[in-house]
């Protein structure tokens, strides 16, 4: 199944933990262009494809130039043509929104390109290792481009720092050789195909989410016995499907043998809580299995199929520990359900099996502690007892790699066969209690399969559900017929080769790593074949769950023809004076009604109007006779009012014509106001007659002291009339003595501000340019000399409130996950009026020290940067997020006012004490103009030094490495300390007097690094500098650095020195002058060569500089802000 993009997941926490195989990513338009959606999504529609004989492919070399000066986010290649098409590389230099470098193949003209284009190519990446070929960085996919994904591709291609790293390779002279080799393959078409006419059976409906469950839900479907099994569960008509795994299960399974088209899952996902995203990306296909299994096993207790699961799926193996050298032997029984077996190592499910049971020596320190006879020499293993009729077999594809601290998916060539005899070699896997009589030779029925790298990928399945030779692809909704070469060769893994075909560029074939390859294999024992591939008919499934089943058949019928016949039928909603009245006020305030709620009639289009009023009559009560019905009319400041009544004319037409009438915009629906006039009873009387001169107006009232607006009734008023003459009739409406005093404003528009003005009590209606559908707000006018105090004294400004009142949610930086207070605020207020509603929240006395940080509608984070200080007009533009509107805000207390903090440069600055062993972060903030100079004497005051003259020094330090000593004059307003260390420790005085021949070096940790098959040097630890003599010996050095870094003995007598020149270790002899190997001055910088100190990093690791990946031969950390 393919997972389509979910709303980005925190930017799926911007996927820290990427690696490798990293998963590929579109991007979408945002407006300020094309943003990668980090994913961790599948791949989307792995499309069946069909290879053309000879794939058009070619590879393209990209140089770039300059490469650390880039200034810019994004970077498009030259266009180069592949398979007829044009395509480009896409790059982010400095990683989009990740501290990787970003990488996609673009399709070059997508904006140009004919409605409904697509194009399908595997293709690889490269930044190509400038010092060893073989350590370039290469990454490959594959990808069917559209309109909507044009660009795919590596969001984490690889890590900043190592592309950064002069020492690395990756850049040389500041240069970047990027590659991209790309095949174009031929599509088929994928949506015309119909699975059930094609091959008999239909697919699962893509969920969205739900990864690998479709693929294992047809393999268990087609095992019948456990088909039939779960028919046979009792299941009652009462029980519901979401909350029942039997029902839901049966159902599906119903649906799978019974339907035409294919089906969905949701109701299955609800029924064992698996229904978002997170669930499926915290667990993997096994457990889902397991999940399954165990609940279906313990549903079936004391029914008819009690045992089943284990029945089939349940095998035993003996854990044994025998001693060599006394008589000994532990043994224990473990039953297994499915069985997870090696790929890396091995090159086929045998060489898996017999790794299985290899037998381990434990001796030496590791001896076994066997009772009575002490600590022995023994063998451990494991054998089998038994196997199951069905054999579920899970490839370990996916491993925790410790060298890079992550998940990596296992792509190597590993195969299976057709046959699986696991009595081989006369029984090596059985235990001497298993039973020989049984013939344990197994045939496969189906394979499944994961495209895609760690972080996502597609997942379908090869089954043969009678074990014929016929093999069917179940890919979701798609089923279709395959051969046993794709079934079983093409999914080994391993890597397939492409041949050249395009003259004029770099001609040398390609290998892609096929990473569609199986991660779990069904067999059937051959002797139980018949039994589990058994008959399931109509009479295994209880009847009321035929009947159930029938009635949704028939209701999604009834849906399917109500859509297919909507364009007979017109919905006319009908909204009533009783519908303002309990509307207004309540769920609007603005306008009269929420046409969403009320009550509305789906009516044949060709039905007479007065016969549709008979059907009004029948649902309200209201004879035809008293009925008038008004039409609505948007109006042109965007607001929507009952505009004149329908004409007898009109009435006798059908109710198609009308809706043509009314409705401009033609869409399927009728909206109408019913007016229905009551007598001295309050029973209905015929609508009065209505002349151009009567006028219909609404009325709302507004009560200052409750804050509150509700709807009154309406009157007829004539144009020459005044609005003195209604004032008593309007002071009954509002319940108000007949001379009470009231002012009165017309409602004119809300969109986009509030217009809405007092009405002249004395002119006419007409000449107040009142028409039909006009809405009058009204309230009690202010007493001259009140002394009542009201928030929002009048209507307008009570409107205006309503408008734009915004209830944001804060949160406080430090917890960006957790909403910490509400505040109602208004979206016009300024940057002043917000910092004050958050420091009185808060109880603070200076709103200035408030520092306010905007969200991030996609990422679903705080913003990276603050929003400065009246850095926007109102609260509206802070909640504003590109088209988005969000209502959560990010504060932070600071210890100085912001405006005050604007004008200085803050720097984390690491000082490292000369004596003791301890580092001290100090938080140093001095005015953007300032030097370094001013940096060192501020820390001077905060410091503990070895002597008062003491000098210092500040060093960069990125990656464990010394890049930069700063000149004292350079200016602190361009230094990074975001992803660099800044170090700061007094000179030695063995470097203020260097002689002549004397050199200063750097010394750095470093180990070894056997990742991906390459030695790579890491480092690790804190560097530092070192004064050599002339003509001094290692042997020499290592004292006087054992005195600097006070290491035991022991410990250093295990340490190597080399020296290292571009990444490639020398190693030293005691007796070599070390002074000879600094002679030559270097392009590449001071770093490039340095004394390397060979060994573990067993210091603890320590977060205190995160960014820095840092492992640690550190001093202890204390931070002082």
């Amino acid at each position: 199944m393919t997972l389509m993009t979910p709303p980005p997941l925190d930017q799926q926490q911007q996927q820290q933990q990427q690696d490798d195989d990293e998963m590929l990513v579109p991007h979408t338009d945002f407006p300020e262009g094309p943003q990668p959606m980090e994913a961790q999504t599948e791949t989307a529609n792995t499309v069946d494809t069909q290879a053309v004989d000879d794939p058009p492919s070619a590879r393209f070399t990209w140089t770039i130039e300059n490469f650390s000066r880039l200034n810019t986010k994004k970077l498009y290649s030259d266009i180069f043509f592949v398979g007829g098409y044009k395509w480009r590389i896409l790059i982010f230099p400095k990683g989009n929104n990740v501290d990787h470098l970003s990488m996609y193949l673009d399709v070059a003209d997508s904006s140009t390109l004919p409605y409904g284009w697509s194009r399908y190519a595997q293709f690889s990446l490269s930044v190509i290792n400038q010092i060893h070929n073989k350590y370039s960085i290469r990454k490959e996919t594959q990808h069917q481009f559209n309109a909507r994904e044009s660009d795919w591709g590596f969001t984490s291609f690889m890590p900043l720092g190592e592309l950064y790293d002069p020492n690395r390779g990756y850049l040389l002279n500041d240069t970047c050789i990027v590659e991209a080799d790309v095949a174009v393959r031929r599509v088929v078409d994928y949506w015309s195909h119909d699975s059930k006419k094609e091959t008999g059976y239909v697919g699962l409906k893509n969920q969205g989410a739900t990864c690998y469950m479709n693929s294992l839900l047809q393999t268990l479907y087609h095992i019948p016995y456990f088909r039939k099994a779960v028919y046979h569960m009792p299941t009652t008509e009462n029980d519901m499907p979401s909350g029942s795994i039997p029902l839901a299960l049966q159902s599906l399974f119903y649906k799978l043998q019974y339907s035409d088209t294919s089906v969905a899952t949701k109701e299955l996902t609800k029924s064992f809580g698996w229904d978002t995203y997170d669930s499926f990306m915290q667990h993997d296909v096994q457990e889902l299995n397991r999940v399954l299994c165990e609940k279906l096993e313990d549903k079936m207790k004391g029914t008819v199929v009690e045992g089943t699961i284990q029945q089939l799926f349940e095998g035993h193996h003996m854990n044994y520990i025998e001693c060599i050298n006394v008589d000994y032997k532990s043994t224990r029984k473990e039953s297994f359900y499915d069985l997870q077996l090696d790929v890396k190592g091995c090159r086929d499910v045998y060489a898996s099996f017999d790794k299985y049971v290899e037998v381990e020596r434990l001796e030496g320190d590791n001896k076994y502690h066997a009772e009575q006879y002490g600590l022995q020499d023994a063998r451990k293993g494991v054998l089998f007892i038994d196997f199951p009729p069905v054999l579920q077999l899970q490839l370990k594809r996916f491993e925790y790699d410790f060298m890079r601290d992550t998940m990596v998916k296992i792509n190597d060539r590993y195969e299976f066969p057709l046959q699986l005899d696991l009595d081989r070699e006369n029984g090596k896997y059985l235990s001497p209690d298993a039973d020989r009589s049984v013939r344990n030779l197994y045939t496969l029925h189906s394979v499944l399969v994961h495209s895609g790298g760690v972080h996502g990928g597609h997942y379908y399945a090869f089954i043969r559900p009678t074990l014929s030779d016929q093999w069917f692809k179940f890919d979701d909704e798609r089923v279709t017929k395959e051969d046993v070469k794709r079934a079983l060769e093409e999914q080994y893994g391993g890597e397939e080769e492409l041949p050249p075909t395009n003259p004029g560029f770099n001609n040398s074939p390609f290998k892609f790593t096929k990473y569609s390859n199986a991660y779990m294999l069904v067999y059937i024992r051959e002797s139980d074949k018949d039994k589990i591939i058994c008959n399931v008919d109509e009479k295994d499934i209880a009847e009321h769950l035929r009947i159930r089943l029938k009635k949704e058949q028939e209701e999604k019928e009834q849906k399917r023809k109500e859509k297919a016949e909507a364009h007979l039928y017109t919905i006319i909603k009908v909204a009533r004076n009783e519908d303002l009245l309990e509307q207004i006020g309540r769920d609007i305030y603005f306008d009269l009604v929420d046409h969403e709620k009320v009550h509305s009639f789906r009516i044949q289009k060709q039905m007479p109007f007065n016969v549709f009023k008979e059907e009004v009559a029948k649902e309200f009560g209201i004879p035809v006779q008293f009925q008038r019905f008004w039409i609505w009319a948007k109006r042109q400041n965007h607001t929507y009012r009952p505009n004149r009544p329908l004409t007898p004319q009109e009435e006798v037409q059908s109710v198609g014509q009308l809706r043509e009438v009314s409705n401009k915009a033609n869409n399927a629906e009728l909206k109408l106001f019913l007016e229905v006039e009551l007598g001295q009873d309050l029973k209905p009387v015929p609508p009065p007659e209505k002349t151009k001169e009567d006028i219909l107006l609404f009325f709302k009232l507004y009560e200052p002291l409750k804050e509150m607006l509700q709807y009154v009734g309406r009157l007829f008023v004539k144009g020459s009339g005044k609005p003195v003459e209604i004032l008593a009739k309007l002071n009954e409406m509002a319940g108000f003595s007949p001379d009470e005093e009231i002012e009165i404003y017309e409602e004119i528009k809300f969109e986009p501000n509030i217009m809405c003005e007092r009405i002249d009590k004395k002119a006419t209606f007409r000449a107040s340019q009142l028409e039909d559908g006009d809405i009058i707000c009204f309230q009690k006018s202010p007493q001259v000399g009140s002394s009542d105090q009201f928030r929002y004294p009048d209507v307008p400004s009570f409107l205006e409130y309503v408008h734009n009142r915004q209830v944001v949610r804060f949160r406080s930086l430090e917890k960006p996950k957790e909403d910490e207070f509400c505040l109602e605020l208004s979206k016009n207020h300024n940057y002043d009026d917000v910092v004050e509603r958050v420091a009185q929240h808060l109880g603070l006395e200076d709103p200035s020290k408030i520092r306010l940080t905007s969200h991030n509608c996609y990422s679903q984070q705080p913003k990276p940067q603050p929003i400065k200080y009246r850095g926007v007009e109102h609260l509206s533009d802070m909640l504003v997020h590109y088209n988005q509107s969000s209502d959560i805000l990010y504060y932070e207390v600071l210890d100085i006012p912001l405006p005050e903090l604007q004008g200085l440069k803050t720097l984390k600055v690491a000082f490292h004490h000369a004596t003791k062993d301890e580092v001290v972060i100090h938080t140093i903030r001095l005015p953007k103009q300032s030097t370094v100079g001013d940096v060192i004497n501020d820390l001077k005051t905060k410091v503990e030094l070895s002597d008062p003259n003491a000098e210092l020094r500040l060093l960069e330090v990125f990656y464990h490495k010394i890049y930069k000593i700063f000149p004292l004059s350079e200016k602190i307003e361009n230094i990074n300390d975001q992803y660099w260390t800044l170090r700061a420790e007094e000179i030695p005085e063995e470097e203020k007097n260097l002689g002549p021949h004397d050199r200063l070096i750097h010394v750095y940790h470093f180990m070894k690094d056997t990742a991906q098959n390459q030695v790579q040097v890491q480092n690790f630890g804190e560097p530092f500098f070192l004064v050599i003599h002339e003509g001094e010996t290692l042997a020499e050095v290592k004292v006087r650095i054992q005195k600097k870094l006070q290491v035991p003995d022991e410990e250093f007598s295990k340490w190597k020195f080399a020296f290292l020149s571009l990444g490639r270790p020398e190693y030293l002899q005691e007796s070599d002058i070390v002074s000879n190997r600094f002679q030559r001055r270097d392009v590449y910088g001071a770093w490039e060569q340095y004394l390397g100190l060979e060994h573990t990093d067993n210091a603890p690791k320590r977060s205190y500089a995160a960014n820095q990946n840092r492992h640690t031969f550190e001093k202890p950390v204390k931070i002082y802000n």
